[in-house]
């Protein structure tokens, strides 16, 4: 029970993921202005402003640089970290996206009606550039207030 609550205590924990918490809340509420309705889908959905999996990890590489200097090799593990997750976010899991889309596409059209799917795949998957840049960046500011 005691290292649970040394979990639940570590800020080097719950920051990062309340920030991640509060990027899919806004996305909710950005959802809810611009089409009037409620989907709390967004809450657990990948995609769009700002990409919350570059908040996370901005906010935890920067407390951590903060915290260790940035000429620590924790920093760097963690930087780094947050480089991957930021190029998958913005590279393979958009490519897949569009790739989605594509497909969907294909399978509306009337030639291919005799397809079965039980689903359209998921086109939101992954980020643009400047999402990824701006959870970046609001990643960076929360640690260096923190």
């Amino acid at each position: 029970m005691n290292n649970l609550l040394e979990i639940i205590q570590n800020k080097y924990i719950y920051m990062p993921i309340l920030m991640w918490f509060f990027s899919q809340l806004f996305k909710v509420i950005y959802d809810f202005i611009t089409t009037k309705k409620l989907n709390f889908k967004r809450m657990l959905g990948a995609g769009g402003m700002p990409s919350s999996h570059s908040v996370m990890v901005m906010t935890l590489a920067t407390m951590v640089g903060k915290a260790e200097g940035v000429d620590s090799t924790i920093f760097a593990v963690s930087f780094i970290f947050a480089l991957i997750v930021m190029y998958d976010a913005c590279g393979v899991r958009r490519a897949a996206g569009k790739q989605a889309e594509v497909l969907n596409k294909i399978i509306d059209t009337p030639k291919f009606t005799g397809l079965q799917m039980s689903e359209r795949l998921i086109e939101v998957l992954g980020h643009t550039p400047i999402q990824v840049l701006v959870g970046a960046i609001i990643g960076i500011i929360v640690g260096l207030i923190v």
